[in-house]
């Protein structure tokens, strides 16, 4: 099993992810020249860890002229729908911060339809990189941001969905039912990174986490094998 770190509440748990994304920015900027890549994940411990960087002491400090902001996924609805990730990260974070407008990269919605949407995201994504194909010795993101659902789904990689099976291209779409039609990066795009974390809050996640902790592959979620580091960072309510 990975041990997780695990914090007294959500409001730990997000103090804590904001001062390490700080921390790793931080060192990654004084670097000369590179850049600090982020694939952001939605839901509501993420959100309260944007809120954190978006306001004194952390805004002061973070490298938002070297930062990068990218997407894991995203429903398919217009940019200013109140589903829209990139809506909900916009108003928790992006607009409250002195983040040059072309380090912005949200999943398009508008003017596509899915298939297309996930064409042209993966080539902004391989723009970024400068190359067709991932360089197992250069990731595409430095940090890797996943939440986990309560059916072990991440990003969105649900159960069941075609896409789980997709090893070449870097995004794909799946539908479901009750979650809509949504654009998602693939396992390798989000593999390739030097860190990514778990925020996994609240009891009802508990069940789901152990496997996923235990190593379930059966999981979508328990699929994840990064390239780098991998850290799960969790509540007293969903640590097993």
């Amino acid at each position: 099993m990975i041990a997780p770190e695990v914090y007294a509440d959500s409001e730990a748990l997000a103090q804590h992810a904001a001062d390490w994304l700080l921390a790793w920015g931080a060192a990654t900027a004084a670097k000369d020249g590179e850049r600090f890549s982020v694939c952001l994940s939605g839901g509501s411990t993420p959100k309260r860890l944007y809120e954190l960087l978006a306001a004194s002491p952390r805004r002061d400090t973070f490298p938002w002229e070297r930062t990068h902001w990218f997407w894991g996924d995203e429903r398919f609805v217009p940019p200013d729908d109140k589903q829209s990730n990139y809506r909900m990260v916009r108003e928790a974070m992006l607009a409250h911060v002195p983040v040059p407008a072309p380090n912005i990269h949200p999943i398009p919605t508008l003017g596509l339809d899915a298939e297309q949407a996930a064409k042209v995201y993966e080539r902004e994504l391989q723009l970024f990189h400068g190359e067709e194909l991932l360089d197992p010795d250069r990731p595409l993101f430095n940090v890797v941001l996943l939440g986990l659902g309560t059916n072990g789904h991440t990003a969105s990689l649900f159960p069941g969905m075609p896409v789980l099976d997709e090893r070449k291209r870097w995004t794909g779409i799946m539908t479901d039912p009750e979650a809509g039609t949504r654009i998602t990066l693939t396992y390798p795009a989000l593999e390739s990174c030097r860190e990514a974390v778990f925020l996994v809050a609240g009891a009802d996640k508990k069940p789901m986490l152990k496997r996923v902790l235990d190593g379930d592959e059966s999981l979508p979620a328990g699929r994840f094998k990064p390239r780098g580091a991998l850290h799960f960072f969790v509540d007293r309510a969903a640590a097993p």
